[in-house]
């Protein structure tokens, strides 16, 4: 086996982790269902593994696109499943599921015990929260390799996965009171060496005062945002306050956010403007060096983050408050739509509830899952600009009457118009297609000019896809994609970038 397809299979399965069930592989045949590798002649298979090979390079150094062109050769060379398993990696560091499902099935389709394979369709399906059919693969490569360690403790890793999902079902049917409802501020005891930033004692811990009338000062923002930048946290009494009264603002908003210019720009030389940013996925440092670029948010230098604001990143805590503080403190100083990671499945699978119950505990968690389900899904500026987080309903005819009837107050259901709105992705060809991810649709340009029309729009802004450049103008400029985590996963080598719209609404 190649150095390479060792260390991506490793990859794979650190990342495919289940839910898991009783069922059992034992009726998958190990044989190859189709002999074609074997069929081609012996020098286009050395080319094809060439290709490979460079492909593998590609990977390493994180070129995903070089690295899926390169496979795509080798594949329209010699069909193997190395190949199309080592695509499946590229389209899982992707995001891409639904196409890294289709490659897998596709190397299993020639050889019914290739392992790798088990491992990228396991990885891609519990992505996707198809938690049984994850479980199966994963259960699959470990009756295969009964002595693998890494594999026994990914399966003891789904078994477990599957034992706190039922608790929590259960706890949930059982608690009809959610828990922003029942927890108290005065319980939570602070110590007298805490050298955070504080909320009023005596108002929080007041049960007569409404979360929504808490005040978080500009001091205390200002505060909070340095002691992050020190690597420290904020107490879990102010930051419960904090939730609760984030909730309790934002929960009044509509699904689409109408949003305007400011009277007056930051700055009197400086017009009046707003700022779009992309997915910043627990980056902090990169949103405060975005603050160091842009200014601070405030009335008057108003910012929209487009969704993905948790997961990957290991300060999604402190990205996700510092924004929630600027809600608090001045609501028009900041916008806020939902990204699908803002979900209670993907935040376990890529890493925000790990961070939340690390910093803090399962309460603090449980308090962001409500908060997140309050978010509204997207927004109108000035009457022009559609912002949402991943694209096009998968049906046309949608108005944003149609987008303000949903009921967003919920977990991301997997399909639907909500789940659309928060997963699709652009494709240049016209009309539909299946989407490269697994969830929602891939949409024309037809589609986007159709939508715009009907609504008396003129250009959609969404995030959701890593651009090498930060952003991408495409489908005849009606759609420009934004992205403001550069260098995503420390590993991506990507630039981020940040939209200005001015009186004019020419994107800048």
């Amino acid at each position: 086996m190649d150095p390479m397809e060792t260390e991506e299979e490793s990859s794979a399965a650190v990342e495919a982790k289940a839910d898991g069930s009783d069922t059992t592989t034992e009726d998958v045949p190990e044989e190859a269902a189709e002999d074609s590798w074997q069929s081609v002649p012996e020098d286009v298979r050395a080319a094809a593994d060439a290709l490979k090979d460079q492909g593998n390079e590609a990977l390493k150094g994180n070129h995903l696109t070089d690295a899926v062109r390169l496979y795509s050769e080798a594949i329209a060379m010699a069909p193997a499943p190395a190949y199309y398993s080592n695509r499946a990696m590229v389209y899982i560091k992707r995001e891409e599921y639904g196409l890294a499902i289709v490659d897998a099935e596709s190397a299993l389709r020639l050889d019914r015990g290739y392992l790798k394979a088990y491992y990228r369709r396991g990885s891609a399906n519990f992505a996707l929260g198809h938690y049984k059919e994850a479980k199966r693969d994963v259960q699959y490569v470990c009756k295969r390799r009964p002595k693998d360690k890494d594999a026994m403790r990914k399966l003891k890793a789904c078994q477990q996965a599957i034992k706190e999902a039922a608790f929590a079902a259960a706890i949930e049917a059982e608690q009809t009171i959610p828990l922003s409802e029942r927890i108290k501020c005065d319980s939570i005891a602070v110590l007298d060496s805490y050298d955070g930033p504080r909320l009023s004692d005596e108002q929080i811990c007041d049960e007569g005062v409404d979360p929504k009338d808490y005040e978080v000062t500009e001091a205390f923002v200002m505060q909070l945002i340095e002691h992050f930048r020190n690597q420290k946290l904020l107490h879990k009494r102010y930051l419960v306050a904090l939730l609760l009264k984030a909730k309790a603002v934002i929960s009044t908003l509509p699904n689409v956010m109408r949003i305007g210019l400011p009277a007056e720009g930051p700055s009197p030389e400086v017009e009046p403007r707003i700022t779009v940013c992309g997915d910043t996925h627990g980056q902090y440092y990169d949103v405060l060096h975005i603050f160091d670029l842009n200014g601070m948010p405030s009335p008057s230098n108003p910012y929209l983050f487009n969704g993905d604001f948790v997961d990957r990143g290991s300060f999604s805590v402190e990205v996700i408050v510092t924004f929630l503080a600027f809600k608090c403190m001045a609501p028009d100083s900041i916008f806020l739509t939902r990204g699908n990671h803002e979900s209670k499945r993907l935040n376990v699978a890529y890493g925000f509830d790990g961070e939340a119950k690390a910093k803090y505990d399962g309460q603090i968690m449980d308090l962001f899952t409500e908060v997140f389900n309050t978010f509204p899904l997207a927004a109108v500026i000035q009457d022009s600009v559609f912002v949402v987080h991943g694209g096009m309903a998968s049906e046309r005819g949608v108005k944003l009457a149609d987008i303000d009837a949903l009921d967003r107050f919920r977990e991301i259901p997997e399909g639907g118009l909500m789940s659309d709105l928060l997963w699709s992705d652009p494709q240049p060809l016209p009309g539909y297609a299946a989407s490269k991810r697994g969830v929602g649709k891939s949409f024309g340009p037809d589609v986007t000019a159709s939508f715009l029309e009907d609504n008396g729009l003129s250009l959609l802004v969404r995030s959701h896809e890593v651009k090498d450049e930060g952003y991408l103008v495409e489908q005849n400029g009606k759609c420009v994609t934004v992205f403001s985590a550069p260098n995503y996963c420390d590993q991506m080598g990507n630039k981020g970038a940040f939209i200005t719209f001015t009186a004019d609404m020419v994107p800048r």
